[in-house]
């Protein structure tokens, strides 16, 4: 499957340092940082540096470099955070959206982390 990133996306767009954001952590691969229009209590969002329209393609294409700086990126930000799930935390919720029909709003692979209260049913009806 082909997919086209577009260099102009908004997260493209932070990560060039036209718009500014409220970064939560930077690694050598990976960017997390406050979700403007947050969703819960803790919202972040964290995206690779890579030009990746969506998990599938991220998974597909990055290098072994860039996968595991970004699930190490994911870990990182959950316990800096204090909202792991681990030894009797509350936990978090992490989506990604791809394509349409997962209404994807921006072509650059994120990863949302959600927590801070019940984040409600996984899929309404």
């Amino acid at each position: 499957m082909p997919y086209t990133y577009d260099p102009n996306n908004v997260f493209a767009r932070i990560l060039r340092g036209e718009i500014p954001n409220e970064t939560v952590l930077e690694t050598a691969h990976s960017l997390a940082f406050r979700d403007v229009f947050p969703k819960a209590p803790v919202h972040v969002l964290v995206i690779p540096k890579g030009p990746y329209v969506s998990y599938d393609h991220f998974c597909a294409e990055a290098s072994d470099a860039e996968v595991i700086d970004f699930t190490r990126a994911v870990a990182r930000v959950c316990r800096d955070l204090g909202i792991e799930a681990k030894d009797g935390g509350r936990g978090f919720r992490a989506i990604t959206n791809a394509g349409p029909d997962g209404m994807q709003e921006v072509p650059h692979f994120h990863m949302h982390i959600l927590a801070g209260r019940p984040i409600g049913p996984l899929v309404l009806e």
